[in-house]
């Protein structure tokens, strides 16, 4: 039998937000703009305009959104991150 999936609140972008506790953390190991030789995160001007907009949406709404689907999509070295990903 299957278990229900366990759901936890936790600080995002100033809100408090419910989140899968399976799946805390991991939205950048599945993101497809962490490959995107478009993504440049912290350079807004730099960045891809759909980052860009998707990420202002996430702040304003305490929301994360993982991309899936991307028409401006060119694959590139992943982003390194400064911060880790993925479950423990």
């Amino acid at each position: 039998m299957v278990e229900d999936p366990k759901y936890i609140a936790r600080p995002h972008h100033d809100f408090i937000v419910m989140v899968r506790e399976d799946l805390v953390n991991t939205h950048r190991d599945v993101c497809m703009c962490y490959d995107c030789i478009n993504f440049n995160p912290g350079m807004p001007e730099d960045n891809c305009p759909i980052a860009n907009l998707l990420f202002a949406v996430c702040i304003q709404t305490g929301i994360t959104s993982p991309v899936y689907e991307c028409p401006e999509f060119v694959q590139g070295k992943r982003y390194q991150f400064k911060t880790p990903t993925g479950q423990p």
